[in-house]
């Protein structure tokens, strides 16, 4: 195999790879649920009831009044009646680039009344949606919150038989929710059953799905770590949950998530998916012994994908950010941004900077692949000459190949080390720009020069004139012209199709992976020049 068949092989492999992945993400299919009662119990907890039943829970709902939670980082409303959360509106964030734009709202119009944050409690053979009873009381008013103030709302209500205190703790400083909940067994019999926290939403994704960036269900299991289920359609019909305990579940998108953190071990997840809105739950076995009081918890986030924020959360929740295969790359290469970022103050420019100190670590590579690429230019001409002398022996041919090599000491492989390389980093970066906070909404050259016509206002997104991945295209197709071309003229026209299929797959691609890919481009194809040059001197 000479090094013009090492190069299609990879390129397209990394077509293949990549461009496959990207139109057609892939289905990952739901863990079986659990079979025991109690479980069958917690997956009904984590669907939205029945039409009837939906209406009769918003007009319970509707009985109680709102309690506004005001701080810097969000406006909270909750609802007296079971202390149900009815939305949960992020000041920092908006739906579109332009900041007249709604905020992102966390809970979202279609679960507003699907009382997230509810309490379920399940004894066994029966399930009670605690939000439902009748005489919650709220002795308390709405909260303004600033600089690390805490408030703790108190709803106090009977369900099941049961008394139950709920205490919710807010925070001005941070997306987090703690509840800790004392229940009051008052009967002359135990309770025994399950506990379940639960959490509904379809705010995540306010300007419809993406199939780029899928509202999915996630957890993290105390034995395998991340696991997620992205397939809406196996959402819906069998939903997720999960045979070992969880450390958290979670609703999120590439940029948001709701999290539910048990403080229970051993605690069990399952969810589902009806309508537009995402429903899950976590629970607990326990049981409520007569006269008896006991305490059960959890910990809400609902705010944005930041990974700092979420290495200061409880239950290992920073691993709710997950960049898959890539992530020992992808982490770095943020970190690497972020620090350009501290002093351009332009992601756009950082990306290029991050792409400079790429092309620099990969110098040496570079040279050494286009000195063999030189060197298989100059005896193109003698393996041309083998291939006719032995067209009808292919294993003569391939041998009197290897022996040129050999003689004269060429790597046919040698140049595409770097292709090789940056693979990974192409994929890292990909999963790092499509998957980080940072980079959602932010701008690089923000209007056409010279116009008032919006360009690179967000370089999460596509750009949305094709004028970055055209002009990628058109230095893709330079390099390959300066690129020596192999003895079969096949393989140089299947070369000069690649520009072609990369400017295509690139068109929908985040506007900052092309500017990534355009720029290493540039810097190749003037290493190339320079080599060049220097080699005819």
């Amino acid at each position: 195999m000479d090094t013009k068949r090492l190069i299609s092989a990879l390129a397209l492999s990394l077509v293949v790879l990549f461009g496959w992945s990207y139109l057609f993400p892939p289905d990952v299919p739901p863990t079986p649920p659990v079979a025991a009662q109690p479980d069958a119990a917690l997956e009904s907890a984590a669907k939205p009831a029945a039409t009837p039943a939906q209406a009769a829970s918003a007009a319970v709902l509707a009985q109680g009044r709102p309690v506004l939670v005001n701080t810097p980082l969000y406006t909270a409303r909750f609802n007296t009646q079971g202390g149900v959360l009815e939305s949960f509106v992020l000041k920092g964030f908006h739906e579109a680039v332009d900041k007249t734009s709604p905020n992102i709202d966390i809970i979202g119009e279609a679960a507003r009344d699907k009382a997230a944050l509810g309490l379920v409690i399940l004894p066994e053979g029966s399930e009670v949606h605690t939000w439902n009873a009748a005489g919650w009381t709220f002795d308390g008013a709405d909260a303004a919150l600033a600089g690390d103030e805490k408030k703790t709302l108190v709803f106090t209500g009977e369900a099941a038989g049961l008394k139950i205190e709920r205490r919710l703790t807010v925070s001005a400083n941070s997306y987090l929710v703690t509840e800790e909940t004392t229940v009051t067994n008052p009967g002359a019999a135990p309770v025994s059953g399950r506990v379940a926290f639960t959490i509904a939403t379809g705010g995540l994704s306010p300007k419809g799905e993406d199939k780029y960036n899928p509202t999915r269900i996630a957890y993290g299991s105390t034995k395998n770590g991340f696991n997620e289920v992205l397939d809406h359609d196996d959402l819906r019909e069998t939903g997720v949950a999960p045979a070992e305990p969880v450390n958290w579940a979670a609703v999120e998108s590439n940029y948001f998530l709701f999290a539910a953190m048990p403080k229970a071990e051993g605690s069990l997840a399952n969810g589902k998916l009806k309508g537009d809105v995402f429903n899950l739950a976590v629970s607990s076995a326990v049981t409520f012994e007569p006269g008896q009081s006991k305490t059960v918890g959890c910990s809400y986030y609902m705010g944005p994908a930041d990974r700092a924020m979420l290495a200061t959360m409880p239950n290992k929740l920073e691993q709710a950010v997950d960049f898959g295969w890539f992530h020992l790359i992808a982490e770095p290469l943020l970190y690497m941004l972020n620090w350009f970022y501290q002093y351009v103050h332009n992601y756009g420019v950082a990306i290029i900077l991050l792409t400079v100190l790429i092309k620099l670590i990969f110098w040496p590579l570079s040279q050494k692949s286009y000195k063999s690429m030189e060197q298989m230019k100059r005896i193109q001409p003698m393996i041309q000459k083998l291939r006719e002398k032995h067209a009808d022996d292919k294993e003569r041919m391939n041998q009197e190949i290897m022996s040129l090599y050999k003689t004269y000491k060429v790597n046919p492989a040698g140049g595409c080390l770097p292709m090789i390389v940056q693979i990974p980093v192409f994929f890292g970066l990909y999963k790092a720009l499509l998957g980080s906070i940072e980079l959602r909404h932010a701008p690089f050259i923000t209007h056409l020069p010279f116009t008032d016509i919006v360009w690179l206002a967000d370089l999460s997104a596509m750009d949305p004139f094709y004028i970055t991945p055209l002009i990628m295209g058109a230095t893709m197709f330079i390099q390959q012209k300066m690129t020596p071309t192999g003895g079969d003229p096949l393989q140089a026209k299947i070369m000069l199709l690649m520009p072609v299929v990369f400017t295509f797959l690139f068109l929908s691609f985040p506007a900052g992976l092309v500017v990534y890919w355009l720029v290493n481009n540039v810097l190749s194809i003037a290493q190339q020049w320079w080599m060049m040059r220097s080699a005819k001197a």
